[in-house]
């Protein structure tokens, strides 16, 4: 029991360290040296077009591309393009709930917005990716060119192409995600963990005794365990 509570304040000190798709192409020092040029509200002087931009979300790091006249091109999620073909309403200013519909439905849009509804409040970090990419970045209106001719509706993965992809693939020519790569790491570490398997199934067994033997119940109870071990 000892083993299982250790096992699981673990886990939880990983989580709460642990901010959900945050971007981490540098270390906490590199990220203050970056974070030089900056804009907040409306144009910024320092702004060029073709600069990757990127704003802090609740749980992840949102990213876009500056392209001129205080617009930026950047991937969200959107359920209204499936929906209707009205223009209008398709660019005016996505909702959490159009957002949440969108990344279930799996369909995104790279549009264009002004600097201040990308911003949504938040500081804009400008190139910060550059020193880490292993890739030089693409001349400045080839990476603009590059995100204007992706506007309009597209495919979108959570974790095969997200917004971080699509500025990566602009800027560097090859489309990545830390962000992403960071979350299945903790993924991994936590499935390695032969003790996942015992805390799934006291879990399962617990669900068991609660609901009563079913299909529902049994057989996640054997095949969970089961395949965290063989994983591990």
């Amino acid at each position: 029991m000892l083993q299982l509570l250790t096992f699981l304040v673990e886990k939880l000190s990983l989580l709460s360290n642990f901010k959900l798709f945050e971007s981490s192409w540098s270390d906490c020092e590199d990220r203050d040296q970056d974070r030089d040029r900056y804009a907040q509200r409306g144009p910024h002087p320092s702004l060029r077009r073709g600069d990757l931009l990127e704003v802090p979300r609740t749980l992840f790091t949102h990213y876009g591309i500056y392209v001129g006249d205080n617009k930026v091109a950047h991937l969200i999620p959107d359920i209204l393009p499936v929906l209707t073909n009205d223009q209008q309403l398709i660019s005016s200013v996505i909702t959490h709930k159009r957002l949440i519909l969108g990344c279930v439905y799996r369909c995104a849009t790279v549009r264009l917005d002004t600097l201040e509804d990308f911003a949504y409040g938040a500081k804009i970090v400008i190139n910060n990716m550059d020193k880490m990419m292993k890739s030089q970045a693409l001349p400045s209106e080839d990476v603009a060119k590059r995100a204007e001719k992706l506007l309009g509706a597209i495919p979108y993965s959570l974790l095969w192409y997200n917004c971080e992809h699509f500025v990566t693939h602009c800027r560097y020519g090859s489309a990545a995600s830390r962000q992403t790569e960071k979350f299945c790491e903790c993924l991994k570490s936590i499935i390695r963990d032969q003790r996942s398997v015992i805390v799934t199934g006291l879990l399962g067994i617990i669900s068991i005794v609660c609901f009563g033997i079913a299909t529902s119940t049994t057989l996640p109870t054997i095949l969970i365990p089961f395949t965290l071990w063989m994983a591990g």
